[in-house]
């Protein structure tokens, strides 16, 4: 099993960050409103909700153990209920920003997660919030926002009309396992914030991303990133 360690974890955590740029630097002003996987959102749209999900990120982290999401999670509530009401959370926030370009988003975003990954170091063993018996620490709450970055990086591929896998898919599912205890890899949660129906490779570029905390790069399609996109609602 790989181990969800800080050195390897925040390799991965800025990979998924300088992907995210990277493929967000191929769109043009036209292609910003592409449909992607998250239904409902326009690329520009997907580039908000990044922004919204790095300054949450740092707002449970300024309040935790006590934070909006550490009471959520404190409810113990089944995935489906948590799923329905973190998609209206994500829906609420997406709506309530100021009108802006798709690069803007992917700037604020970029410089809001970088700054939250300097934080992280000091505090990577403090508790962020407890779910059921599970307590889960700073560290594996880097773990649910590393996932986020290189599953919306899958997103903005695909709205590009390529494909995208990570350099070391097994790392992910050790930081979803480490900071998402409330969705078991292999639950099927009825509501998933992004869903998308099951899509095939067909002839889509393949991009992979270096820096994922070690190993070769794993092909598209693997069976651990296949598991991390079937589990957050994009693959059937």
């Amino acid at each position: 099993m790989t181990d969800w360690a800080p050195g390897p974890a925040l390799a991965a955590y800025h990979a998924g960050v300088t992907v995210v740029c990277e493929l967000a630097a191929r769109f043009t002003d036209d292609s910003w409103a592409m449909p992607t996987p998250c239904a409902e959102w326009r690329a520009a749209d997907l580039a908000g909700h990044l922004r919204c999900v790095a300054d949450d990120f740092h707002e449970y982290l300024d309040d935790a153990p006590s934070s909006r999401l550490a009471r959520l999670m404190a409810t113990g509530a089944d995935p489906d209920s948590l799923a329905r009401k973190l998609a209206r959370q994500n829906a609420a926030e997406l709506a309530a920003l100021a009108e802006g370009a798709g690069p803007e988003h992917i700037a604020a975003f970029a410089a809001s997660a970088r700054a939250y990954a300097r934080r992280i170091m000091p505090v990577w063993d403090l508790p962020h919030h407890r779910y059921r018996d599970t307590v889960v620490t700073v560290g594996g709450m880097v773990g649910a926002a590393c996932v986020e970055w290189h599953v919306h990086a899958w997103d903005l591929a695909r709205a590009l009309g390529k494909d995208y896998s990570p350099a070391n898919p097994d790392l992910l599912v050790a930081g979803w396992q480490a900071g998402m205890p409330q969705l078991p890899l292999g639950l099927a949660v009825a509501v998933a914030t992004c869903g998308a129906p099951a899509v095939g490779r067909g002839g889509h570029e393949t991009v992979v991303v270096a820096g994922g905390g070690g190993g070769g790069p794993e092909p598209a399609g693997g069976a651990a990133w296949r598991a991390l996109l079937r589990a957050s609602g994009r693959l059937a």
